[in-house]
């Protein structure tokens, strides 16, 4: 009887925590001060939210 080939494993985006986004600092100005933050595409696992369990 043939096998069944294995699902990868698979663990949570520890810097997302499993949202696929993460919220960056905005800064503007020559001072750099601080005016809020924005959200964008998270780049340890590229919006999937999850990374091979073998990393």
């Amino acid at each position: 009887m043939a096998r069944k080939p294995s699902k990868p494993r698979t663990k949570p985006c520890p810097v997302c925590e499993g949202t696929g986004e993460v919220s960056r600092t905005v800064r503007v100005g020559r001072k750099r001060r601080t005016v809020g933050q924005q959200t964008g595409l998270c780049l340890n696992c590229l919006g999937a939210c999850e990374i091979p369990a073998d990393d």
